[in-house]
This record gives C-alpha cells, structure tokens and sequence, in this order.
C-alpha cells in the first residue's frame, strides 16, 4: 500500500513549495487583485453569453404537399366606402371566391379617421313586408318569398332574395348593374342610399383568408368583379361617375403565424393616389418557415418579400380596374431557424480557458516585475558600496 502511495506522490504535477522559501510582494497584490477583476468579468460574460439563446438558421428544400395558407391582414383606405368594397380571392387551380364576408369585420371611417361604426360583414338587408316576387305580385299571407333575379336565372327555380344575391347572380352572367334602384330587391335594403350615404368615408377592413397553398392572389376593390368579353370589369363602375381613390394604409399583412424575429415589410407601409381610378399591385414571394424555441415548441408560419407596381387606368388600358391587388407565389426553399443554447462542455471549457489563462499571463506578469525589483534593488546597493 505505501508503494501505491509513493508513486502517486510521484505523478503529482503540482509540487509544493515549502513558506520559508514564500516572498510576498506588493506588486505581486497589485497584480493578483487586478487579475481576480479581470476573471470575473470574463466568468460572468461567459455565463450572459451561455444563458442567451442563439437562432440557427438552415434552408432546406421544401417537400411539403397540400395544406392552406392563412393570410392576416389590417387595411385602411381613406375614400373608399365599406358598402361598396369587396375582397376577391382566386389561384392557379382555378379556385376562385368573390366577395368574400366570412371572418372579416368592417369599419366605417369619416374623413379625419375617426370609427362611425363597426360591423360584421356578410349581414343581410332589412325584412321588408311584402317584397315583389319573381311572378311580379306582391308577397301574400303564408306564401313563400322567391325573388326574381331579373334575367340572370339559370332555371325556373332559382330565387334571388336580396340584393347580393342579385347582384351575385349578374356577376356569373358576366353582366354588370348599371341601375339598382331598378331592382326591387336593392331597392327596398336602400343599396344606393347606403352607398350615397357613406359618401366621403373611408373603410378599414381587417381578418383573415384560408387559401390554398398554391400561386394566387387577393384583391380589395369597389364592387364585385366579373369577366365580360375576356376583361375582368366591375358592377359598380356605373354607379361611381368620378371613379375610386385606392389609397391605401396597410397596418398589418402577414402569411401565417407571427414568431419571434420576423419581419413583414408591409406592415405601416402606406400609399396616396392623386388621379381617380387605378391598379395597385403587391408581388409577394412567401417563403414557409419553421421556428422552433428553446422548450421545444415549434411554429409553422411564412416570411415574405414584396415588390410593388402601380397602373393607372389610361386609354386603351379597359383591364386596368380600381383596387389593391396582392399576387403572392410560394418560395421552394424553406427557412428552419431553431433556439438554442451553447452546450455545457463548452461553457466549461471557456471557463477553464479563461481561469487557466488569467493565471499563466498574471504569473509572467508578476515574474518580470519581480525580477526587475530585484535588479534595481541590486544596482542600488551596489551604488551604497562604491
């Protein structure tokens, strides 16, 4: 047992040096206090660095198939009323929804910015008795109600109960509505009054759409649209003889979730048009993104770019209707950023490398000075003795 004793006395690196043979010194204080300073405050720096959470960032190819694409947005527009503006959405499978009311609400602006009132799009027009029937008579006691739609009936059953469904119904004619107060049924929920009314107003229209996630695009614009002779026009541009400012504030536009760090380069962006009538379009590249925090939680959302046109409606230009188009495409790259930490062992080997360091740089430090001491001290009781 002492054998084994006496050669681990042998392998000890560190061999002890009797006090006797211990000088302390001044500088030597000095030194090892400014040294403990410096260890601490790079001890603690370390430990910030270990606590804060980095994000790495990988592009991958996206595999993905099939799934939505939920678009969240905030729009403003100063000089278009809310009865007349509508929100489209189509893409390139050929799915296309007009004059869209689910999950949007609606705000009535005046001129200073102020909210007149606040409702839920997609609410119907006001009971009225007696509403003229498809026949031409009036509704009678225990009869049921059956609007005509003036023409635009694809079989001898179809009903057209309100103005909407009118003007739904002249839209897949490819006809436009030239004068509602001609039809009973927008006639009676007061549709020209109301857009006469909101004169002046603006409307700030805010929610969300589920798409397909496929190339397409969504447009707010004044009326519904419809496609007559290959040219997408508008019902309502009869109506409007000075045309539709689309000026435009975007207080918010983003495609998915929001996460930490992302940036939408829409958001506040705003636009005023000086002449009536125009297109303004919004190119989008949206970019699938997979953000996963430091407790594991992940989050499917998008990043996107955006490029930005404006066409005015000039002569000979009849495709170039009023509104705010957005034509978005999906990037085939995806964006995976992840939060973590630096692992332990490192942490710890930092530490080691700056405690271990700090002593080598103190302990040349403190040799030199203590040398030179020594050699000044001897020049100058060498000086005394001559």
């Amino acid at each position: 047992m002492d054998r084994v004793f006496q050669r681990l006395r042998n392998l000890d690196a560190y061999p002890k040096i009797n006090e006797d043979f211990y000088s302390r010194t001044f500088s030597g204080g000095l030194i090892t206090l400014i040294s403990s300073i410096v260890m601490l405050f790079l001890f603690f720096s370390e430990l910030r660095l270990y606590l804060h959470t980095v994000t790495e960032t990988k592009l991958v190819v996206d595999t993905s198939r099939g799934g939505t694409l939920r678009i969240n947005f905030d729009v403003t527009f100063p000089a278009v009323p809310c009865s007349v503006l509508t929100l489209d959405a189509m893409d390139i499978s050929g799915e296309q929804h007009h004059d869209i009311k689910h999950d949007i609400v609606k705000k009535r602006i005046d001129a200073h910015g102020n909210v007149v009132a606040v409702r839920q799009d997609g609410i119907g027009g006001p009971q009225i008795e007696k509403p003229l029937q498809r026949h031409g008579g009036r509704l009678e006691h225990n009869e049921k109600y059956c609007g005509s739609c003036y023409g635009a009936e694809v079989t001898d059953d179809d009903c057209c109960n309100s103005c909407d469904e009118v003007r739904e119904a002249y839209r897949k004619k490819g006809w436009g509505m030239t004068n509602p107060d001609l039809i009973d049924q927008c006639k009676r929920e007061g549709f020209v009054q109301k857009v006469k009314e909101e004169e002046g107003e603006g409307c700030n229209v805010y929610g969300f759409l589920e798409v397909n996630k496929v190339a397409g695009n969504f447009h707010f614009s004044p009326g519904k649209g419809f496609y007559q002779s290959n040219i997408h026009v508008n019902d309502l541009l009869a109506i409007s003889k000075e045309g539709y400012n689309i000026s435009h504030r975007i207080n918010k536009l983003a495609f998915g979730d929001h996460f930490p760090g992302v940036v939408n380069p829409l958001d506040g962006a705003q636009w005023f048009q000086d002449a009536p009538d125009g297109m303004y379009q919004y190119f989008i590249k949206v970019v699938p993104t997979i953000y996963t925090d430091i407790r594991g939680h992940t989050i499917q959302s998008n990043q996107f770019s955006v490029t930005e046109h404006f066409r005015s409606a000039e002569p000979g230009r009849p495709h170039s209707l009023p509104g705010v188009y957005f034509f978005y495409d999906l990037s085939p790259i995806k964006v995976t950023s992840k939060e973590e930490h630096s692992s332990f062992l490192h942490f710890m080997t930092n530490i080691c490398a700056i405690v271990g360091g700090i002593f080598t740089v103190s302990g040349i430090i403190d040799s030199f000075v203590y040398h030179g001491q020594r050699a000044i001290k001897k020049k100058m009781e060498l000086g005394k003795f001559s």
